[in-house]
């Protein structure tokens, strides 16, 4: 097996654009984003000042995507990293390479000077929950996420 993780690029936009429509409509059964949106998306994405797409690939084909979007946090006073997504079709799911996707997005976190990188998972998706207590993450006690549309 030839797969690594890397840094999406502009030539990944057509095989990303499939891999996101999987995780939201079919992982997370959302409806689908107008492709227009989601090309936007990416193409923001490439110039890395709002946020970074990491992707693995293997043999030539994306498997995997996490996203990474850049904001400040007041209690730290300092910038920080919101990892969006981490997403692997099923084959890579509590492999070798999900975790190094995810280090990729931690370890670009510390090479770019974050004060730490944070993020949240349904609270149904007790997989996620364990490959994240393997990385040594914890779990957050003390605030309750909301969202309005």
């Amino acid at each position: 097996m030839s797969a690594f993780v890397r840094i999406a690029e502009p030539e990944d936009i057509t095989n990303l654009t499939e891999l996101m429509y999987e995780y939201i409509v079919g992982f997370y059964q959302n409806p689908g984003p107008p492709i227009n949106n989601v090309h936007h998306l990416i193409r923001t994405l490439f110039d890395k000042q709002q946020g970074i797409q990491f992707v693995v690939e293997e043999n030539g084909r994306l498997v995997g995507f996490a996203t990474l979007y850049f904001t400040f946090s007041t209690m730290k006073a300092d910038k920080i990293a919101v990892m969006n997504d981490l997403f692997v079709t099923e084959p890579y799911r509590d492999t070798e390479l999900e975790s190094q996707l995810f280090l990729a997005c931690k370890n670009y976190c510390i090479n770019q000077g974050y004060a730490n990188m944070t993020w949240i998972t349904s609270i149904n998706n007790t997989r996620a929950q364990s490959f994240f207590n393997t990385m040594n993450a914890f779990q957050g006690k003390d605030w309750v996420h909301f969202s309005i549309n």
